[in-house]
């Protein structure tokens, strides 16, 4: 029986909505999933990120694993206790953290840009047949991570969903070395469901990754072998393309896919956040979605605002809003644009470097996204979604969206 009880789907596109039945209680899907890397949601409480009304956050594996590590988050209770969480939680594997250290963030290696980030100064120092070897961006210290140390990891987490392990493959790599790493991750596949089948926590769900970069072939033989597996959900990895067609072309492959060979299993896109991206995701039949776009971009002072011209996005930053007396959005709910925060006040405490600005855009931005997902569901479930899609699309104000 799936974790994922569907509701509703749509007869226009692939997109579903419904609800992920997790031990720590339920997802209403589609879903955006916030990203808790190191054990939080960057400047807010967990009861901030519940209020916004986020049902799940997703935790990162590596960098639990190294600090403060997996067995005193386990001596805690596990992660929920240690972070005060009481919804459920997703947790990666780790693979796409060695990806980074060796190529940057898919956005770095695509613009042949050298990695970037405090997390970049480690070093990866083997990927080989039994797991990796690699140097901590902490201390230098060389550590090890193979399937089955992921998934203890994540055991002693307590993770709702846990990811199996895999190798992100870069985007430039040749076709052969993406098709023996895509083998690779198949084979780490059966050695993590080994291992959960036997030590896992009860009740813990596991996602295999679909691999095969941007090969139409690759990625159907990678979609037939996770989604024929023993796994309760299947996530997609690994570089999508360069341009967002070509990403909507590779997603598309493995829904289409999955529409006829596991047509009830829960779906996750990973590290897709994008506001434009997030609408297409759905219509391909996404059904939870991690990014971590919209925090990100609130810690460099961008606000999210319903103007696909631009991104989306306003820069809070920029001399012109020093006397602007007007909220982020006039039709806002969020926390920061209800209570009168003005444009002009969010741009001084931004200079000045003052955590309440990147709290409040952080809220703001948050908040947002929620607002579209929860249009595009409802949207689903009324038979509305082509109208609702549009409309978002053109610019209209999520949470209005919907009601015209």
């Amino acid at each position: 029986m799936s974790a994922l009880e569907i509701l509703s789907r749509d007869p226009g596109s692939q997109a579903r909505a419904g609800v992920l039945h997790t031990a720590h209680g339920d997802v209403r899907t589609p879903a955006f999933v916030p990203l808790a890397t190191k054990a939080t949601v960057k400047g807010l409480e967990p009861r901030d990120v519940a209020a916004l009304g986020y049902d799940m956050v997703l935790g990162n594996t590596f960098h639990l694993f190294l600090d403060p590590g997996h067995e005193r988050i386990g001596r805690f209770g596990g992660l929920h206790r240690f972070m005060r969480w009481d919804g459920p939680i997703i947790t990666d594997s780790g693979g796409f953290q060695v990806f980074s250290m060796g190529h940057g963030t898919v956005a770095d290696e695509i613009k042949g840009r050298a990695p970037q980030g405090a997390d970049r100064a480690g070093a990866i120092l083997a990927i080989e047949e039994e797991g990796v070897r690699f140097r901590s961006y902490l201390n230098g210290e060389e550590r090890f991570m193979a399937p089955e140390t992921s998934m203890e990891v994540q055991a002693a987490l307590g993770s709702d969903l846990a990811l199996v392990f895999d190798e992100c493959t870069p985007f430039h790599v040749t076709r052969d070395y993406t098709a023996r790493s895509t083998e690779r991750t198949h084979r780490w596949l059966t050695r993590c469901l080994d291992w959960h089948a036997e030590h896992g926590p009860e009740g813990q769900l596991v996602y295999g990754i679909v691999q095969g970069g941007v090969y139409e072939d690759l990625r159907r033989e990678s979609t037939e072998a996770v989604a024929t597996s023993a796994v309760d959900g299947v996530a997609i990895g690994g570089s999508l393309g360069d341009r967002k067609a070509q990403i909507y072309e590779v997603t598309g492959w493995v829904t289409r896919d999955l529409d006829a060979l596991a047509p009830d299993k829960p779906r996750h896109l990973l590290g897709i956040g994008e506001i434009d991206d997030l609408i297409r995701g759905v219509e391909l039949g996404i059904d939870h979605f991690d990014c971590a776009m919209p925090t990100r971009i609130g810690r460099h002072g961008m606000a999210l605002v319903p103007d696909p011209d631009h991104r989306w996005r306003v820069d809070l930053t920029a001399a012109r809003w020093k006397d602007d007396e007007t909220p982020i959005m006039e039709d806002c709910p969020c926390p920061c644009c209800a209570a009168g925060f003005s444009r002009g006040y969010l741009r001084y405490l931004l200079k000045a470097r003052e955590l309440t600005g990147l709290r409040l855009l952080t809220l703001h931005n948050l908040a947002f996204v929620q607002r579209v997902m929860t249009d595009l569901r409802e949207a689903i479930l009324a038979g509305a979604l082509a109208e609702t899609a549009a409309a978002l699309r053109a610019g209209a104000s999520p949470g209005l969206s919907a009601r015209g």
